[in-house]
């Protein structure tokens, strides 16, 4: 992404006992398209719309995403909100984004 662009942003901070899982997953599960970094506790999913970091602490699995308009974050909170819901069938999660 051009280091010069304004790019928008918004987070999301989910409480969830299995945060590290999804966490895991997520970036398993994209790492065969994007670039991706995987630690123990946080990530980085890099799509072509934008970037999204992960970060796993206290039974919350925190996304930060940006990107360099509305319409590719709208589109980077979509995939992440819908692959992540589909990770987690056995709970009912709860996302929120919040513009920053």
């Amino acid at each position: 992404m051009d280091e010069q662009q304004t790019l928008v942003r918004s987070v999301a901070a989910i409480p969830t006992p299995r945060a590290a899982r999804y966490l895991t997953q997520l970036c398993k599960h994209f790492q065969h398209k994007c670039p991706v970094t995987l630690e123990e506790t946080s990530g980085r999913i890099g799509f072509p719309m934008g970037d999204c970091q992960l970060l796993a602490q206290h039974g919350t699995l925190r996304l930060s995403l940006q990107a360099s308009d509305e319409p590719r974050l709208l589109q980077l909170q979509d995939v992440i909100a819908r692959h992540l819901l589909r990770f987690a069938f056995r709970e009912e999660l709860r996302i929120a984004w919040i513009t920053t």
